[in-house]
Protein backbone atom coordinates (compact mmCIF):
# COMPACT_ATOMS: atom_id res chain seq x y z
CA UNK A 1 0.00 0.00 0.00
CA UNK A 2 2.73 2.57 0.91
CA UNK A 3 5.01 1.65 -2.50
CA UNK A 4 1.46 2.75 -4.70
CA UNK A 5 1.01 5.81 -2.70
CA UNK A 6 4.86 6.68 -3.15
CA UNK A 7 3.99 5.60 -7.30
CA UNK A 8 1.12 7.94 -7.22
CA UNK A 9 2.89 10.77 -5.20
CA UNK A 10 5.59 10.49 -7.93
CA UNK A 11 3.21 10.16 -10.33
CA UNK A 12 1.59 13.60 -9.43
CA UNK A 13 5.10 15.68 -8.95
CA UNK A 14 5.73 14.25 -12.45
CA UNK A 15 2.34 16.36 -14.01
CA UNK A 16 3.30 19.42 -11.85
CA UNK A 17 6.56 19.28 -13.60
CA UNK A 18 5.54 18.48 -16.71
CA UNK A 19 2.38 21.03 -16.65
CA UNK A 20 4.84 24.05 -15.23
CA UNK A 21 7.20 23.09 -18.35
CA UNK A 22 4.45 23.47 -20.89
CA UNK A 23 3.38 26.75 -19.31
CA UNK A 24 6.76 27.90 -19.45
CA UNK A 25 7.52 27.28 -22.96
CA UNK A 26 3.98 28.39 -24.12
CA UNK A 27 3.28 31.30 -22.03
CA UNK A 28 6.51 32.56 -21.09
CA UNK A 29 9.35 32.42 -23.85
CA UNK A 30 6.84 31.23 -27.46
CA UNK A 31 3.70 33.79 -28.45
CA UNK A 32 1.49 32.07 -30.76
CA UNK A 33 -0.33 34.46 -33.06
CA UNK A 34 -3.03 34.35 -35.95
CA UNK A 35 -1.99 37.12 -38.35
CA UNK A 36 -4.62 39.45 -38.21
CA UNK A 37 -4.39 40.94 -42.04
CA UNK A 38 -2.52 41.35 -44.95
CA UNK A 39 -0.39 43.99 -43.38
CA UNK A 40 3.25 41.96 -44.58
CA UNK A 41 1.84 40.41 -47.74
CA UNK A 42 3.36 38.88 -49.40
CA UNK A 43 5.74 37.59 -46.18
CA UNK A 44 2.81 36.93 -44.21
CA UNK A 45 -0.51 36.13 -45.11
CA UNK A 46 -4.04 36.58 -42.70
CA UNK A 47 -4.62 33.60 -40.82
CA UNK A 48 -1.16 32.44 -40.90
CA UNK A 49 0.04 30.91 -37.64
CA UNK A 50 3.03 33.09 -36.40
CA UNK A 51 5.41 31.26 -33.76
CA UNK A 52 7.35 34.68 -31.20
CA UNK A 53 10.44 34.29 -29.09
CA UNK A 54 9.35 36.33 -25.99
CA UNK A 55 13.15 36.72 -24.96
CA UNK A 56 14.58 38.56 -27.75
CA UNK A 57 15.75 41.46 -26.72
CA UNK A 58 18.26 42.90 -29.46
CA UNK A 59 16.34 43.21 -32.71
CA UNK A 60 18.18 43.76 -36.12
CA UNK A 61 16.86 45.19 -39.39
CA UNK A 62 14.37 43.09 -40.94
CA UNK A 63 13.73 41.00 -38.09
CA UNK A 64 9.73 40.71 -38.05
CA UNK A 65 8.42 41.58 -34.44
CA UNK A 66 5.20 41.04 -32.91
CA UNK A 67 4.06 44.63 -31.40
CA UNK A 68 1.14 45.45 -29.59
CA UNK A 69 -0.26 49.09 -30.30
CA UNK A 70 -3.78 50.65 -29.53
CA UNK A 71 -4.48 47.17 -27.68
CA UNK A 72 -3.97 45.38 -30.92
CA UNK A 73 -1.31 43.12 -31.65
CA UNK A 74 0.20 43.92 -34.86
CA UNK A 75 3.18 42.42 -37.04
CA UNK A 76 5.92 44.63 -39.18
CA UNK A 77 9.44 44.66 -39.89
CA UNK A 78 12.33 45.96 -38.10
CA UNK A 79 13.75 49.33 -40.26
CA UNK A 80 15.52 51.40 -38.27
CA UNK A 81 16.56 51.12 -34.55
CA UNK A 82 17.10 53.93 -31.68
CA UNK A 83 19.64 56.66 -33.41
CA UNK A 84 18.60 55.64 -37.12
CA UNK A 85 17.33 58.48 -38.78
CA UNK A 86 14.37 57.61 -41.27
CA UNK A 87 13.83 59.88 -44.36
CA UNK A 88 10.85 59.43 -46.65
CA UNK A 89 9.71 61.93 -49.55
CA UNK A 90 6.29 62.14 -51.35
CA UNK A 91 8.31 60.39 -54.51
CA UNK A 92 8.51 57.33 -52.20
CA UNK A 93 12.17 57.01 -51.89
CA UNK A 94 12.77 55.68 -48.33
CA UNK A 95 16.20 55.97 -46.33
CA UNK A 96 17.46 55.23 -42.99
CA UNK A 97 20.88 57.13 -42.36
CA UNK A 98 21.28 58.42 -45.60
CA UNK A 99 21.41 55.08 -47.33
CA UNK A 100 18.53 54.45 -49.80
CA UNK A 101 16.41 50.92 -49.06
CA UNK A 102 15.80 48.90 -51.59
CA UNK A 103 15.16 45.07 -51.13
CA UNK A 104 12.43 43.13 -52.33
CA UNK A 105 9.46 44.88 -51.26
CA UNK A 106 6.98 45.21 -53.75
CA UNK A 107 4.97 48.19 -52.52
CA UNK A 108 5.89 51.71 -52.83
CA UNK A 109 6.73 53.55 -49.60
CA UNK A 110 4.71 56.67 -49.08
CA UNK A 111 5.02 59.27 -45.71
CA UNK A 112 2.08 59.05 -43.19
CA UNK A 113 0.37 62.10 -42.27
CA UNK A 114 1.32 61.72 -38.76
CA UNK A 115 4.79 61.82 -39.01
CA UNK A 116 7.72 64.43 -39.96
CA UNK A 117 10.72 63.73 -41.63
CA UNK A 118 13.27 63.58 -41.35
CA UNK A 119 12.70 61.32 -38.27
CA UNK A 120 15.53 59.83 -35.38
CA UNK A 121 14.23 56.58 -33.71
CA UNK A 122 14.04 57.71 -29.75
CA UNK A 123 15.98 55.49 -27.54
CA UNK A 124 14.53 52.58 -26.62
CA UNK A 125 12.13 52.30 -30.14
CA UNK A 126 12.25 50.99 -33.41
CA UNK A 127 10.82 51.96 -36.71
CA UNK A 128 8.93 49.15 -37.89
CA UNK A 129 7.56 49.11 -41.39
CA UNK A 130 4.89 46.59 -42.98
CA UNK A 131 5.58 44.98 -46.09
CA UNK A 132 2.32 45.66 -47.83
CA UNK A 133 3.17 49.30 -47.57
CA UNK A 134 0.08 50.90 -49.59
CA UNK A 135 -2.00 48.40 -46.92
CA UNK A 136 -0.90 48.53 -43.20
CA UNK A 137 -0.57 50.74 -40.00
CA UNK A 138 2.58 50.65 -39.18
CA UNK A 139 5.00 53.24 -37.64
CA UNK A 140 4.20 55.90 -40.10
CA UNK A 141 0.73 56.39 -38.66
CA UNK A 142 1.18 54.84 -35.11
CA UNK A 143 5.05 56.47 -34.65
CA UNK A 144 7.97 54.57 -33.20
CA UNK A 145 7.56 51.77 -31.60
CA UNK A 146 8.96 51.34 -27.87
CA UNK A 147 10.58 48.55 -26.92
CA UNK A 148 7.98 47.66 -24.27
CA UNK A 149 5.38 47.23 -26.83
CA UNK A 150 7.30 44.87 -28.67
CA UNK A 151 5.87 41.28 -27.59
CA UNK A 152 8.05 38.86 -29.81
CA UNK A 153 10.27 38.25 -33.06
CA UNK A 154 8.60 36.12 -35.22
CA UNK A 155 11.05 32.75 -35.74
CA UNK A 156 8.27 30.83 -37.55
CA UNK A 157 5.65 31.07 -40.21
CA UNK A 158 2.88 28.00 -40.64
CA UNK A 159 0.86 28.94 -43.46
CA UNK A 160 -3.17 29.00 -43.42
CA UNK A 161 -3.56 25.93 -45.76
CA UNK A 162 -0.67 23.81 -44.35
CA UNK A 163 -2.84 23.50 -40.77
Amino acid sequence: MRQIRKAYMWLLVRIVLLAAMVWIIFFQVLLFVQAPDNGMFPSVKAGDLLIGFRMERNYVKSDVVLYEKEGKIRTGRVLAKEGDVVQIDESGTLTVNGTIQTGEILFPTYPGDDQTYPLRVPEGSLYVLGDHRTETIDSRELGCISLSEVRAKVITVFRRRNL
